[in-house]
């Protein structure tokens, strides 16, 4: 990788002996590698928080739900405040503060404080999630950005994948407390990397220094926290709490917009919005989570009820999506930093959308190998549009807005992994249960039966997500022309 020397944010006064894009791609890989992990691998210990702390599984999902809530809420503020006051020493902060977290999460002598020390580690995962894209549009050329960019999907990727299996054996070995520990020395090696590798910002270059919009930024992560609690409290089941919290957040989107529009620097321009590209971009990133997301919470169900698998060969199968996910990545940024960005989505969005297909057909008399063919296509094809939809998004914006956007990036995603498990979790509970007494009672055909109404929804998500790539795809060729 090379920097770009052209970019007046490029480094001038880094810390000596690192100054290479290969330094930095390896701290910003770890980073990504750290707040995913961080993710994953506190679910499992859910059972020995609950049988350490003698508490309920609605006390112990906190531990889950308050670093996916502080992400969720403050990831766009944290890359706000990075265009403010400079992304090396936000990314820095971030790091530190997630591995001080998890010390506290391993150290926590009741259930309350680790989940208050989960929401610090999110808060710090925020960090990092907002500036790695970031950085990586600051730093590298636009001709290797893809290559960039499906690292950083790949290490993700890794991070997810590894987070239950890791944190089982902990468990095992050391009892729950590991699972947080664990994050210390990677911690450790991810600040001294990043110290030494980072680029430090150029003197001359400009920082969007306008006042930070306090009453933005409480505002949002106002209502994001409502959208979140309300799609995710009550496992699926709506209650007149969940749509209390729904009007909430309906109330605080139409609050944002009219204080964003009053504000001299507001957390979000909403003129941006106006670029088509951006836009799409994001209404894409959070419709193909949703989706996404309906491969974690269904397919367990179908594979289990619906092939007969034991539990041993569920989670092997289940291991294909992240590993092809990690392998087509890497892959991916090749593609994007050869044919472009926005044929690459286009033909992500097309794999994604016949991988659906194929997973709607729920043919059990193909077996495991029918569902490995269809979750392979699926998962390439995530694998690709991200790529190249994360590489098309930051290599055109502004260098003073990149923290934002970043952030928004980030926020889509999240936003459709919240919704796609309440949302795809309730189709195929609908479409499975008929005649049945609970989910967990589900007959082999019941199961298939909630697996096509789902992905046969996923599907036409998926037809939606692509018909924005073209829209796209189309304005930007329109503009280009325009330009020459």
């Amino acid at each position: 990788m090379a920097i770009a020397e052209q970019n007046p944010d490029a480094l001038t006064s880094a810390p000596p002996r690192m100054q290479s894009a290969g330094w930095v791609l390896a701290s910003l890989s770890l980073a990504t590698l750290l707040s995913s992990l961080g993710t994953s691998i506190a679910s499992v210990g859910l059972p020995s928080l609950m049988q350490n702390f003698g508490a309920t599984f609605q006390a112990v999902q906190w531990v889950v739900l308050a670093y996916l809530l502080a992400i969720t809420t403050l990831i766009v503020s944290a890359g706000r405040l990075a265009d403010m006051f400079g992304r090396r020493p936000l990314l820095l902060a971030g790091i530190a503060l997630f591995t001080s977290a998890s010390v506290l999460c391993g150290l926590a002598p009741t259930l309350w404080l680790l989940i208050a020390a989960r929401a610090v580690q999110g808060l710090g995962a925020a960090l990092m999630m907002a500036l790695t894209l970031a950085f990586v549009a600051e730093t590298v050329t636009k001709d290797r950005i893809g290559g960039a960019m499906g690292l950083l999907g790949a290490m993700s990727a890794i991070g997810t994948t590894l987070g239950p299996s890791l944190g089982g054996l902990l468990i095992t070995g050391f009892g729950w407390r590991a699972i947080f520990l664990v994050n210390v020395p990677l911690g450790v090696l991810t600040f001294a990397l990043a110290w030494r590798a980072l680029p430090a910002r150029n003197k001359t270059a400009r920082l969007d220094r306008g006042t930070f919009d306090v009453v933005g930024t409480a505002l949002l992560a106002l209502t994001l926290a409502a959208y979140a609690l309300a799609m995710t409290l009550g496992r699926g089941n709506f209650g007149t709490l969940n749509i209390g919290l729904l009007i909430a957040a309906g109330t605080g989107v139409f609050l944002f917009a009219a204080a964003q529009a009053r504000v001299k620097n507001p957390l979000i321009r909403l003129a941006s919005f106006r670029d088509l590209q951006l836009s799409a971009s994001l209404a894409m990133s959070l419709v193909v989570a949703t989706v996404m997301m309906a491969t974690l919470v269904v397919a367990p169900f179908y594979l289990s009820r619906g092939l007969g698998l034991d539990a041993a060969m569920v989670g092997a199968v289940l291991s294909t999506g992240p590993l092809v996910s990690t392998l087509s990545a890497l892959v991916a940024g090749r593609l994007t930093d050869r044919f472009g960005a926005h044929r690459m989505m286009v033909a992500g969005l097309l794999s994604l959308t016949t991988g659906t297909f194929l997973l709607s057909l729920a043919v059990t008399r193909f077996g495991i190998a029918g569902y490995v063919v269809a979750i392979t296509v699926t998962c390439i094809g995530y694998a690709l549009f991200q790529t190249s939809n994360n590489a098309a998004v930051m290599t055109g914006v502004d260098a003073g807005q990149r923290g934002v956007v970043s952030g928004l990036l980030n926020l889509s995603r999240n936003l459709g992994l919240i919704t796609g498990a309440s949302l795809m979790g309730a189709i195929f509970a609908v479409a499975s249960a008929e005649g049945h007494e609970g989910i967990g009672l589900l007959s082999s055909e019941a199961a298939a039966r909630g697996m096509q109404v789902t992905f046969q929804t996923a599907t036409v998500l998926a037809l939606a997500a692509l018909f924005l790539a073209l829209l796209s795809a189309r304005a930007t060729g329109r503009a280009e022309s325009r330009a020459s």
